[in-house]
């Protein structure tokens, strides 16, 4: 569109935060609209009895990819957001008592490769390389490009032929080392943007890369902290943030968007209109429109990701001995992932990423306390339609079974706060369509030109960011997205 002054983000997730801080930076005056009392999306934050409880999410990798978005106006990340590094990476844990520390330092990774089989550390060396190359081709090259017709997929295919794209990361993965449980270290990552590790395009083996290079970090006081950064420079940019304001309609003309109205009676007019909501939720909101209407029916047919349980957790006490973040692996890989993917059916026995903050920021959790959340991947409430509000409190005992049982024997004495986070509270929140906490599932056929445009094909000038679009989920995945739309637009 030609020379926009006045934008309307609707939505204030990473994704549209970053997006209003590039229109705002480029002197398009932007609103954001929120529809709950506190900005960040998926990353909101509950602050209870001296606790700081994330919703996540935790991960925070690329830190470039933020920096330049206080770049953009001569200002520092740092001026707004401390980040503390994360070492390990992860720890992972499986029944048996094996723990691997995975992390970048190269002599160390090599040492616990080694412990789990001295062959494989020439293995993952080459995957590594395999690794670095999808990360340039499909990171740095693809990363930020908006797909808006097929010719620009087609332009793509070639390196997505050369490193097999139609693969599956852990088929991949196998191809380089063939121990078991380092298949699983090798390939659980794309589980953290919503992708099955046997299903999930081999192209997200780029994350590898992309911690090796810059690292796992986390903000100090939270990931919200980083939020609330984000909206500081929103707002010292001249931008406008209004919460408790849920958008109930996007209004249009011809083929048009012209603003949004609320559920409490405002009506906002801008030059265009990008969402940071849900794709389905999105365009429901376009009321009298055939074409929006079509959108909702073709997307419903999609595959959407998986939904997550997540219990969150003070306990009395601290626990030096607990990594900040480590995987709790079942026994059941692959079939506990088509339990999840394919059968919607509610493991009694699921692997679990356990979140514990105040390993890094003991500020996260009162004096002689300790922070935590207990997270699992289940089915969304379209392949499992369960009754969370009878099935939350049992399930809940469940992961927090898995905890006490490989970690923290005395957890049921040391429990000072407790409260949980289902599918349905994704839904009734978020506006995430069957609860998916990661909108669409990340899969080939679903990636790039396939997934949500940032433009929309009918209304000039609507937009989208976010896990729905290219790149897909992960705070570099959304960041990413928010170049992709801002270069469409500025």
């Amino acid at each position: 569109m030609t020379n926009p002054t006045t934008a309307i983000v609707i939505g204030s997730g990473f994704g549209g935060l970053a997006l209003a801080i590039r229109l705002q930076s480029a002197g398009i005056a932007t609103t954001i609209v929120e529809a709950r009392d506190r900005p960040g999306g998926r990353a909101y934050v509950w602050k209870k009895g001296g606790y700081i409880f994330d919703a996540g999410p935790t991960v925070i990798t690329d830190p470039a990819c933020l920096e330049e978005l206080w770049a953009l106006s001569g200002s520092r990340l740092a001026d707004d957001v401390t980040l503390l590094p994360v070492h390990p990476f992860y720890r992972l844990i499986w029944n048996d008592g094996t723990q691997f520390d995975y992390s970048n330092d190269e002599a160390q990774l090599n040492a616990e490769i080694a412990k789990l089989d001295p062959a494989d550390v020439a293995g993952y060396a080459r995957f590594l390389e395999y690794s670095k190359g999808v990360y340039e081709e499909g990171y740095l090259k693809l990363g930020a490009v908006p797909f808006l017709n097929f010719g620009a997929m087609l332009k793509a295919a070639p390196a997505l032929a050369k490193y097999q794209a139609w693969r599956s990361v852990y088929s991949v993965v196998s191809g380089y080392v063939g121990n078991d449980k380092l298949r699983q270290a090798l390939s659980f990552h794309s589980l953290l943007v919503g992708g099955n590790p046997m299903k999930t395009s081999s192209i997200y083996a780029l994350i590898h890369q992309l911690e090796k290079l810059g690292g796992v970090w986390f903000a100090k006081g939270g990931t919200h902290a980083l939020v609330s950064g984000m909206v500081a420079l929103f707002e010292r940019l001249g931008g406008k943030l209004l919460l408790g304001e849920k958008v109930s309609r996007i209004t249009h003309a011809g083929k048009r968007v012209s603003g949004v109205e609320t559920a409490s009676g405002k009506v906002l007019a801008a030059d265009l209109v990008a969402t940071n909501g849900d794709l389905v939720h999105s365009y429901g909101l376009i009321a009298g429109s055939d074409y929006a209407a079509r959108k909702v029916r073709s997307l419903t047919r999609k595959r959407f990701s998986p939904s997550l349980f997540v219990v969150h957790f003070g306990l009395n006490g601290s626990f030096p001995e607990i990594a900040h973040h480590s995987i709790l692996f079942s026994d059941r890989y692959g079939p506990l992932l088509d339990d999840i993917y394919k059968h919607g059916r509610l493991a009694d026995d699921p692997s679990i990423y356990l979140h514990h903050p105040s390993a890094t920021d003991p500020g996260m959790a009162p004096t002689g306390k300790a922070a935590f959340y207990a997270l699992a991947p289940v089915p969304h409430m379209g392949r499992a339609p369960v009754d969370w509000a009878i099935e939350g409190p049992r399930y809940r005992d469940v992961v927090l079974g898995r905890v006490r049982d490989l970690l923290i024997p005395d957890l049921d004495e040391r429990i000072d706060t407790c409260f949980h986070y289902t599918p349905q509270d994704f839904a009734d929140d978020l506006g995430a369509h069957l609860g998916s906490a990661f909108s669409l599932e990340p899969v080939l056929t679903q990636s790039a030109w396939f997934r949500g445009h940032n433009r929309d094909d009918h209304f000039a000038n609507l937009y989208f960011v976010g896990a729905g679009t290219h790149p897909g989920a992960g705070i570099p995945g959304v960041v990413g997205s928010a170049k992709a739309t801002a270069s469409l637009i500025v």
